[in-house]
């Protein structure tokens, strides 16, 4: 009986005797079309640094009214948050986004890709998109929880 012959696995870039320095590295298995705007998975050593759910809020606590301008303080807020924890954009090797409405993001991705890049650059980790009926905070338009490794 022989085995169906699956995907292998590439691992991107990682240099053998370059392993405890090395960032996240993307997992991409060969044969498999490129995602655009998110990695397949990653794979990381190091110090973990991870956020809550963060939504857009600013220092006294005010949300701005509509999604981008939500998704873009959620984004300066997770940049705090991995620079307080010693980790920088690159670091991050997932992102799982909640939506209260996955039109709005749709409608909207060339401008979150935008956005998105004013932050972390075209650096893209493994990523989810979910919608929920609602948030804890009932104005909020979007939640991202982010997950970084800090190389030692």
């Amino acid at each position: 009986m022989s085995m169906p012959k699956g995907p292998t696995r590439t691992v991107l870039p990682m240099a053998k005797d370059d392993v405890s320095r090395a960032g996240p590295q993307i997992l991409q298995p060969s044969g498999w079309p490129a995602p655009k705007g998110y990695a397949n998975g990653m794979a990381a050593d190091g110090r973990l640094v991870v956020t809550g759910g963060v939504i857009g809020w600013d220092g006294q606590g005010h949300l701005p009214d509509n999604f981008i301008a939500q998704v873009r303080q959620t984004l300066g807020n997770i940049s705090a948050i991995l620079a307080e924890g010693g980790a920088r954009p690159e670091h991050l090797v997932r992102l799982t986004w909640y939506v209260v409405d996955i039109e709005e993001y749709l409608a909207n991705l060339k401008t979150l890709g935008q956005v998105y890049r004013e932050f972390f650059g075209a650096h893209y980790p493994a990523m989810a998109l979910v919608q929920v009926v609602r948030l804890v905070e009932k104005a909020a338009r979007v939640e991202i929880e982010a997950t970084a490794v800090v190389p030692r």
